[in-house]
């Protein structure tokens, strides 16, 4: 008898890239079914949307969890252990747990994509582990994405739509908010605290599919705050009044106070660093980078670096009021040129994370406040950096 792995073949899933594939459902649903098709054992509640996913699926497994729902999230990207994409209960599932999959991937479904495999990981942990509910976040898009396979969506969280991934998804909002609102499906309520165009292609879309919509317009008691979230910024904001209106649509109101102290790490996150407040936020695209501002009136320094194929020279710009005191890294190979940020912008260029943010550190005041964006991938650095250190 063959001894199961223990431990995971990163690697090699890793390497397991979408370049050169179809995107779309299909090849998710075809591998989901190859697994017997684990999916149809629970209900799933898909998050869509630009930015605010991974916050309110933080603040829905809260509520579902609270509510006494045996409740599953799959969200992407993690930050520091592969596990985070999957949990139950709130607990990450065992690497001994990804590695078994991952034998059965080689063998099974060597040419499949990394998100599609680890979307079937997810279905196929909670329906061994009795899950009732599964928070399901999608990856790029809506109708797109590979979270469109899922079968017994009760509900379709829409947070909000915005220009990102425009290779992939169009170059326009109403491009991006077709896609997102493709995901409506007939009977199904989609929710969402979208506004302006994009809302007016959702609800096309929704009455188009028969899928009953909510928003804070026209179900302004649904989406009521009962006080902010625990989770700092004013974007947050809509984000709980989506995760609220979907606990209360779904039956479980009991959970909105859990919810609404939920937390989520790499998301505005405070740390005390040797006398200084650091803050860590993972932030990548425009619309992000213009909620954080509007949230923070000024910092000592910003340690700011993210990926080439991001809209660079956008999300920077709000942020560049903040302060005039400017550390650039480079969060990983693809990185945007931090010598060129410094250049343009003004600043140090740091291209190795650890001693940018150490560099930072020395520049900020005893007492003041640095400011860590602009990638997950350095959020994720910048977190670990940050819990190596006394306060």
């Amino acid at each position: 008898m063959t001894t199961p792995p223990t431990t995971p073949d990163y690697d090699w899933l890793y390497a397991r890239t979408r370049a050169g594939r179809d995107r779309g459902p299909a090849p998710a649903r075809a591998l989901l079914d190859r697994l017997g098709a684990p999916d149809r054992g629970f209900r799933s509640v898909r998050v869509i949307g630009t930015n605010g996913k991974g916050s309110t699926a933080a603040m829905l497994e809260a509520g579902l969890i609270a509510a006494g729902v045996r409740t599953g999230k799959f969200t992407s990207p993690h930050l520091h252990a592969y596990e985070e994409r999957v949990r139950v209960q709130g607990r990450e599932i065992p690497p001994a747990r990804t590695a078994q999959f991952i034998a059965w991937a080689k063998a099974h479904a060597p040419d499949a994509a990394f998100f599609d495999l680890t979307l079937a990981l997810a279905a196929q942990a909670f329906a061994e582990a009795g899950v009732q509910v599964a928070v399901m976040e999608a990856g790029v898009g809506g109708a797109s994405d590979a979270t469109h396979a899922l079968h017994g969506v009760a509900a379709v969280a829409l947070t909000n739509v915005h220009l990102d991934h425009t290779a992939a998804l169009g170059p326009t909002i109403r491009d991006i908010a077709g896609d997102k609102a493709g995901a409506a499906r007939p009977g199904v309520p989609l929710l969402t605290t979208a506004t302006g165009e994009a809302l007016d292609v959702i609800a096309r879309f929704a009455a188009q599919a028969g899928a009953p919509l909510f928003t804070p317009g026209t179900h302004p008691a649904l989406f009521h705050l009962p006080h902010p979230p625990t989770l700092a910024g004013a974007h947050q904001l809509q984000n709980a009044a989506l995760a609220l209106a979907t606990l209360r649509t779904l039956g479980h109101e009991q959970g909105t106070e859990a919810a609404l102290a939920a937390t989520h790490p790499g998301r505005l996150e405070r740390f005390t660093v040797q006398g200084r407040a650091v803050l860590i936020d993972g932030g990548h695209n425009p619309h992000a980078a213009q909620a954080l501002a509007a949230t923070l009136d000024q910092v000592d320094v910003l340690c700011f670096g993210n990926l080439a194929r991001k809209d660079t020279p956008a999300t920077l710009a709000p942020l560049l009021p903040l302060t005039a005191t400017r550390v650039f890294t480079a969060p990983g190979d693809l990185a945007t040129p931090p010598q060129d940020l410094a250049a343009q912008h003004g600043g140090q260029a740091v291209p190795d994370p650890a001693q940018a943010l150490n560099t930072a550190l020395t520049l900020t005041p005893p007492g003041g406040t640095l400011l860590v964006t602009g990638s997950l991938y350095l959020a994720a650095a910048a977190r670990q950096w940050a819990l190596a250190r006394p306060g």
